[in-house]
């Protein structure tokens, strides 16, 4: 479909929408309440209007795959835009690093730490402050029509000095902009993003602060209730390598959840904190959910039954988590899904976890982002430290040569939120399990994990 008969389509939407009131049926758990007819236009009016470019073309390469006919175009958007759409763990819109700025860095002798904090401090904030850099945020928003991230808000580790850097680069922004990005501390304030129009993030970190001391667990984990109370609610329990909770994905041993690990979700639990087994091996992530008495994700991972990477879930695993009443976020990463790693890949995915586990326990954690159009000119301006880096301790990545076309990466891109739900009308999900995948599956295990009912 090209761009011409798209925004055709969407014309006709607007106008039936105009014509038709809007469906009530939609659960508590996704909407806070019913919008108007009007809401409904404005909203699917927002998902199309002013596309930039780079929006356009990954618009376009994904409606090529889909190739959806009109009718489903139309429900798929009118359904987009009238649910509550959460991100099971992904990234808020990145800005550009200003280039000059950084390049002045280089020059002075910052060093490698100070470097890397700065390109990210850049790329989490700067739409707060450089109005161009706020016009791609707001617009990447505007695109995917998604009403909540679980936002990554931690760097990689346990120590928290580490995590807290993120968690404040955040904390700063939706102090900032409370207009279009709030933080949302609790699933109340997800649905009063939604009926307010505008969005929010709720806070994950990629580990669980510990002080490294090792005189005893409580001693250990005092610092799990402290990031709680700063805003964090979900917690990987492990990166890639082993730790003293138990292995990672990536090492060869799979030995599982330790002693400690337990205690660690027994915490976990008693805080209101969602164990994350993302990163973890599929033997921490079969006792993680074993060991849990409040739910379990993995929130942005893909089926080993389609495609056997370190990232990927067996089905025993998938049961296991959703025996926790948890989720599954499958991921935006074309070498994870494999295939042609498109966006029926990615919908390859999601009806894999639906036949094994049920509508209830699947989502999209993207783990993915939109990064500013502005990136590459700025990142021009940058020397060349000719340094060769060493690879870091938590990347142990496995060799893969896979490349996906270009045209297959571009129809996962973040701001294609909205032709997510397209390609489930199209491949026949009913609206309420619809619901449930884009969004109400996150809200619910988002209330479990705090003990809520509503």
């Amino acid at each position: 479909m090209d761009r011409r008969s798209f925004l055709a389509s969407t014309a006709s939407l607007t106008a039936a929408t105009t014509a038709a009131s809007t469906s009530a049926s939609t659960s508590a758990s996704t909407t806070a309440a019913a919008p108007s007819a009007a809401e409904t236009r404005e909203a699917v009016e927002a998902l199309t209007r002013a596309l930039n470019p780079r929006i356009q073309a990954d618009r376009q390469a994904a409606l090529a795959i889909l190739k959806p006919d009109a009718r489903t175009l139309e429900r798929g958007l009118r359904l987009h835009a009238e649910s509550l759409v959460f991100d099971g763990y992904g990234f808020s819109p990145r800005a550009a690093l200003d280039g000059t700025a950084y390049a002045e860095a280089i020059t002075s002798g910052a060093s490698s730490r100070e470097l890397k904090d700065l390109r990210e401090d850049m790329s989490m904030t700067r739409y707060v402050t450089d109005p161009l850099e706020q016009r791609e945020y707001r617009d990447a928003w505007r695109a995917s029509g998604v009403t909540c991230i679980f936002q990554n808000a931690g760097e990689e580790g346990q120590d928290p000095l580490r995590l807290i850097k993120r968690l404040a680069r955040f904390t700063y922004a939706t102090d900032m902009l409370p207009e279009v990005v709030a933080r949302a501390a609790l699933p109340r304030d997800v649905l009063a993003a939604k009926t307010q129009r505008r969005h929010c993030l709720y806070f994950t970190g990629n580990g669980v602060p510990l002080t490294q001391q090792w005189e005893s667990i409580p001693g250990e984990l005092r610092y799990l209730k402290i990031f709680f109370q700063l805003g964090i609610r979900m917690m990987h329990l492990t990166y890639q390598r082993r730790n003293m909770i138990g292995d990672g994905c990536a090492e060869k041993a799979n030995a599982g959840l330790s002693d400690f690990g337990r205690a660690v979700i027994a915490e976990m639990n008693r805080v209101g904190v969602i164990p994350d087994c993302a990163h973890s091996g599929w033997q921490t992530s079969l006792e993680a959910a074993q060991a849990s008495e409040k739910p379990v994700v993995a929130s942005h991972t893909t089926c080993t039954r389609l495609f056997p990477h370190i990232r990927s879930k067996t089905d025993e695993i998938i049961k296991a988590i959703a025996a926790t009443d948890g989720y599954v976020g499958i991921c935006c990463i074309s070498r994870f899904l494999r295939g042609q790693g498109d966006i029926n890949a990615l919908l390859d995915h999601i009806d894999h976890v639906v036949k094994t586990a049920g509508p209830d326990h699947v989502t999209l954690g993207t783990d993915v982002a939109y990064t500013s159009q502005n990136a590459a000119a700025e990142n021009k301006k940058v020397p060349s430290t000719g340094r060769r880096r060493r690879k870091e301790f938590r990347s142990l990545w496995p060799a893969d040569n896979y490349r996906p076309a270009a045209a297959a990466a571009r129809s996962i891109a973040w701001t294609n939120w909205p032709l997510f739900t397209v390609g489930l009308v199209q491949r026949g999900y009913r609206d309420d399990d619809i619901r449930k995948i884009i969004g109400g599956n996150v809200m619910r295990v988002a209330r479990a994990s705090l003990g809520l009912k509503t």
